[in-house]
C-alpha cells in the first residue's frame, strides 16, 4: 500500500472523529480516546496527529476559515465541509511534509465522496484562497 493511500485513510478517520465529536457537542478530539481504546479498526498515528492538531489550533483555523470562506459562516457550512476544511487548513499551515496541493486535493476528494454537489468547488475555493495567502497568514 502506498503512503498516500494510508494517509487518505487516516484523513477519513480523522474526519469521522471530528464530525462525531462535534455532533455530540464534545471538544473536537472528544471521541478520539474512545477510538484509541477500542482500536477497531486500529487508529493510525496520522489520524491522531490530525485530530490533536486541529483541536489544538482550532481557534486560529476557524478564524481563517471564517475570513476566507466568501460569506459563509462556519455554522452555515455542511458539517462535513467544515471539518474537512479544518483538516485541510491544518495540513496546509502545520504539516510540512504534505504539499499544499495534496492537502487541497485530498480535502476535495473527501467532500466529493461524502457531502453535497457544491462542496468540492466550495472547498477548493476556500483552501485555494488560504494557500494563495499563506505567506501573509504565516508571517
Amino acid at each position: 500500500m502506498s503512503g498516500m493511500s494510508a494517509r487518505t485513510k487516516a484523513r477519513k478517520r480523522a474526519l469521522d472523529v471530528l464530525f462525531e465529536s462535534e455532533v455530540r457537542g464534545l471538544p473536537l478530539d472528544g471521541t478520539l480516546d474512545e477510538r484509541l481504546a477500542a482500536q477497531e479498526p486500529p487508529v493510525k498515528e496520522y489520524t491522531v496527529d490530525l485530530v490533536r492538531g486541529v483541536t489544538e489550533h482550532r481557534s486560529r483555523i476557524d478564524e481563517l476559515l471564517s475570513s476566507y470562506s466568501e460569506g459563509w459562516s462556519l455554522e452555515r457550512m455542511p458539517a462535513v465541509d467544515r471539518n474537512v476544511l479544518r483538516i485541510g487548513v491544518f495540513e496546509v499551515l502545520y504539516v510540512d511534509d504534505v504539499p499544499d496541493a495534496v492537502a487541497v486535493t485530498e480535502a476535495i476528494n473527501m467532500v466529493r465522496d461524502l457531502s453535497t454537489d457544491e462542496s468540492p468547488s466550495f472547498v477548493n475555493g476556500v483552501l485555494g484562497n488560504i494557500v494563495r495567502n499563506k505567506a501573509t497568514i504565516t508571517a
